[in-house]
């Protein structure tokens, strides 16, 4: 008698992690899930986190009623229920790559925000981080005050009492702080508690069209692979709706970009998807709820070095719109975050510069229509997104590009 396959334990949620520099976020990654996230070469010499990091846990409590994580359930011999599979976003903190940090935004359900104990609060790219929370309709957020084995416990409480006042009046004054030292796996069953208890798995619609937001793409295949033996580009990122299944034909906007009469022209491309994995494991479909990878019939070298990154995959046909150029209802803040000194938001400006953030893409574009709260942006890089969708908007103040405020895509009379 064939023996029944194994159910194949797929995650739920995305949950990112985002905070300062050096406030601990990929270390709780590892402490969660076991995996280190910052594999990139120029991330482990740097000592931070470049790129989008993603790694799987596996939540359970025990037969005492205790928390924690599948891996540790094991080591410790505990009988246990598992309660569900989590995917983990580790954003960058620092402050040149918010841009990788709004991409990542799109791909989250909830985030876990770090915030050291052992330094003053806040810190520029904490504030900038909560405000993209904001922003991008993240509302399930659990504080996580870190590295509290630094401090005396007098100093611990100060720092989370300043953290309950930056916290004051904002969209989650409410969020529950948990204390701990992701270093030593200290309180990190009080993390998983407050996961489990304040960040849901979100209700899913698998009926409509699929839509995957691409965060990465990359070759896998190794220097001097024979030709029999080499293997299509993988397209990595997250569903945000609808089902995708091996063997499923798709299509890929805004696309691969070629030169026609000296111009760069974007075109849609279409491919198979060969196989795929979510949580580690290699699966027949795939539904939201964690980072995906897609290995494709695309020329691996198309695709490398993550030249597919904001792109978006679904059906032929069924795909918004590319845009070219970006009509936007804008709403600015009053102040800049992200930057440490306290500076009003001017109006914006005939050809000024901006960086905006839409679905996992990032792109630049310039002011070539204004009124009072609409601007029309010609693209550096096309996107594809719906009308109603939100862009993040970053004007560039110094050497950086700070977060301003947010747009909303409307239909232009030239569309």
């Amino acid at each position: 008698m064939a023996k029944a396959k194994e159910k194949i334990l797929a995650p739920e949620v995305n949950i990112g992690l985002v905070g300062h520099v050096d406030h601990g976020k990929t270390t709780l990654t590892e402490c969660l899930s076991g995996k280190w996230t910052d594999t990139h070469s120029e991330e482990l010499k740097r000592g931070i986190t470049i790129r989008l990091g993603y790694a799987d846990s596996v939540f359970v409590k025990t037969k005492d009623k205790e928390l924690m994580t599948e891996v540790d359930a094991k080591k410790q011999k505990k009988e246990y229920k598992v309660l569900r599979k989590v995917s983990f976003v580790d954003a960058p903190g620092h402050e040149s790559l918010m841009a990788t940090m709004l991409a990542g935004a799109t791909l989250m359900d909830g985030a876990m925000l770090l915030i050291a104990a052992n330094e003053e609060c806040p810190q520029p790219q904490t504030r900038e981080h909560l405000m993209a929370l904001k922003i991008s309709g993240i509302k399930n957020v659990v504080i996580i005050q870190n590295k509290i084995d630094l401090v005396t416990e007098e100093k611990a409480l100060e720092n989370y009492n300043k953290i309950k006042e930056f916290l004051k009046g904002t969209d989650y004054e409410d969020a529950p702080i948990i204390p701990i030292s992701a270093q030593h796996n200290i309180n990190t069953g009080y993390v998983i508690e407050a996961i489990e208890k304040n960040i849901p798995t979100p209700k899913r619609n698998l009926k409509v069209e699929p839509r995957m937001f691409v965060a990465r793409s990359f070759d896998v295949n190794k220097p001097g692979q024979e030709i029999k033996n080499l293997k299509g580009g993988v397209l990595g990122g997250a569903l945000g709706q609808g089902i995708i299944k091996k063997g499923d034909e798709v299509e890929i906007r805004p696309g691969h970009v070629y030169e026609e009469a000296n111009k760069k022209v974007w075109k849609p491309i279409t491919t198979k998807v060969v196989s795929m994995m979510t949580g580690g494991s290699t699966v027949d479909e795939v539904t939201p709820g964690g980072s995906v990878a897609l290995l494709t019939n695309l020329d691996p070298s198309v695709v490398k070095s993550d030249r597919f990154t904001g792109n978006v995959v679904g059906y032929p046909g069924k795909l918004p719109p590319v845009w070219d150029n970006l009509k936007l209802k804008t709403n600015l803040l009053e102040r800049v975050v992200g930057s440490a000194e306290d500076t009003k938001v001017d109006a914006l400006k005939m050809g000024e510069m901006l960086m905006l953030n839409v679905n996992s893409a990032a792109t630049v574009g310039i002011i070539s229509k204004l009124s009072k709260d609409v601007v029309e942006c010609k693209l550096k890089l096309p996107v594809c997104a719906d009308i109603g969708a939100r862009v993040t908007i970053s004007r560039r103040m110094g050497t950086r590009f700070r977060l301003i405020g947010f747009g909303i895509i409307q239909m232009s009379k030239t569309d």
